[in-house]
């Protein structure tokens, strides 16, 4: 039975938050959701965590501020660097202990890896495996939005002085008279071919939800990050990376670069998939999101028997 909750932030802003999942599950699973939509993106995924049997993790999802039905936020706290903290609030609250699987789609995997940056101790102690979906670590270094450079360039610029003028437009959702008109726009920048049916209706209503301050404001700070040299950082941990073939925002050079500075990464590129792959293929990220969960726990297993060991032989050595 899923557990509801309200997380308030230390500057106020209450985050609408979903716990599955036994309580003394051996591992926690976060997932984080993209720019512009909540945590119905990891629908698919929190049902086939919930088939896992023994492997069955307990499971958050979250609206990240701005987002979904979490409170809206101050221009000023409309940044990466904000939803790192904001992630690290999340976890001392709802898993303040055990070992954890961070995936994240799109801005999520953005918010991981700056959770990362910022807490490198705690992550290298807890994180025992990861999913990128979607993601990049390096802002808008190869988004073209499937076009020639020199269009790409008058979109970006477009898009740009755009995001501005909607960041100080306010915390209201009045797309939601538009979105009719915008589904064609959607349905080419952010699905590919073969989705299922309701993936532009759950990404549209997702859209809805997200009000204009935070569908401009967090645009500046996604457009900056560079986090290879964190990702370089992690060591050994996991981790699956997925891409879809015909991702016009973060395009499969994004996915590469990523498995490229993980050591232990699996990069798979989903052929005729746009930008939203919980939705438009839910059985191969969910696949690729119980495989990580049950090489964490056999991880576990392994650290626990190396332990029980470990203290075997110094019970044996007091003894002699």
């Amino acid at each position: 039975m899923t557990q509801r909750s309200e997380l308030t932030l230390d500057d106020g802003v209450k985050l609408s938050v979903e716990i599955d999942g036994p309580a003394g599950a051996d591992l926690t699973v976060v997932l984080l959701h993209g720019w512009c939509q909540d945590k119905r993106t990891w629908q698919h995924q929190r049902a086939a965590l919930r088939r896992l049997g023994s492997h069955r993790p307990r499971v958050i999802a979250y609206d990240t501020r701005g987002h979904g039905r979490s409170g809206a936020t101050r221009l000023d706290s409309a940044t990466l660097g904000r939803l790192g903290d904001d992630l690290a609030a999340v976890l001392a609250r709802y898993a303040p202990s055990g070992p954890l699987v961070l995936a994240g789609h799109s801005l999520g995997g953005m918010t991981i890896m700056e959770y990362a940056h910022r807490n490198p101790d705690q992550f290298a102690d807890r994180v025992a495996g990861l999913l990128f979906a979607s993601t990049t670590a390096e802002g808008h270094t190869h988004t073209r939005y499937g076009l020639p450079e020199p269009l790409a360039a008058l979109m970006r610029a477009g898009e740009t002085i755009g995001a501005g003028v909607l960041a100080r437009s306010g915390a209201w959702c009045p797309q939601r008279a538009l979105l009719p008109a915008l589904r064609p726009a959607a349905r080419w920048l952010l699905l590919g071919d073969g989705h299922p049916g309701d993936a532009l209706d759950i990404t549209m209503r997702c859209f809805a939800r997200t009000t204009l301050r935070s569908i401009g404001g967090f645009r500046a700070s996604i457009g900056a990050q560079q986090r290879l040299d964190t990702l370089a950082a992690l060591g050994d941990v996991p981790a699956a990376v997925l891409v879809g073939q015909r991702d016009r925002l973060t395009p499969p050079a994004c996915a590469e670069s990523i498995a490229a500075a993980l050591p232990h990464a699996t990069l798979t590129v989903l052929p005729r998939a746009g930008h939203m792959l919980p939705l438009e293929r839910p059985d191969e990220v969910s696949a690729a999101l119980a495989a990580i969960v049950k090489q964490a726990t056999r991880g576990l297993g392994a650290q626990r028997r190396r332990a029980a060991r470990a203290r075997r032989a110094a019970a044996h050595e007091q003894a002699a």
